[in-house]
């Protein structure tokens, strides 16, 4: 079977895949749950294709898989923290030097709340900008901003209090 041109449209979303990926297991926490969502996600917009007036197709995309995971979490009240086995799909820029600096950041991220995170991740993995996460999300632009200074101060804190070495005194 031949793969779709890149101007088509299944080309372009074709092209989305590893963004949506990467966002997909962000918001679920999860290698198999982030894998459904994109499968949903990408079944929606391809069955939706009339519905796209051929602005941003990454922000629509974007936008459906994020409304897709708020309407599963409203349906699952009860959702289990999973480890992100398999992250090594994803680009990392240097090895480091704290070998246990990888969990310790899965932690602080997974202590965001839904909202935070989601946020965080348009922005600083992504590479949205404020306006662009706000019309996704449909919120306003100030409360992307408090948000994301949010996020990034608790990962800050958390980061930080995770190096906190209490030394007992000898007797």
């Amino acid at each position: 079977m031949k793969p779709p041109a890149p101007e088509t449209f299944e080309g372009q979303v074709l092209a989305l895949l590893p963004s949506l990926r990467r966002y997909s297991r962000s918001l679920t926490r999860s290698d198999s749950d982030g894998e459904d969502l994109l499968q949903d996600c990408v079944e929606k917009v391809l069955t939706r294709r009339g519905q796209w007036r051929g602005l941003n197709l990454r922000g629509w995309v974007l936008t459906i898989m994020t409304n897709l995971y708020r309407n599963g979490r409203r349906k699952n009240t009860a959702n289990a923290f999973v480890d992100m086995d398999g992250a090594e799909n994803l680009a990392a820029v240097e090895q480091p030097s704290d070998p246990l600096e990888r969990s310790r950041l899965e932690g602080a991220l997974n202590a965001l709340s839904e909202e935070n995170r989601a946020v965080l991740m348009l922005v600083v993995m992504e590479g949205y900008t404020y306006q662009q996460v706000a019309d996704m999300l449909d919120i306003p632009i100030g409360t992307v901003m408090s948000r994301l200074s949010r996020a990034r101060q608790k990962i800050a804190e958390q980061l930080r209090a995770d190096n906190i070495i209490t030394l007992r005194r000898p007797k």
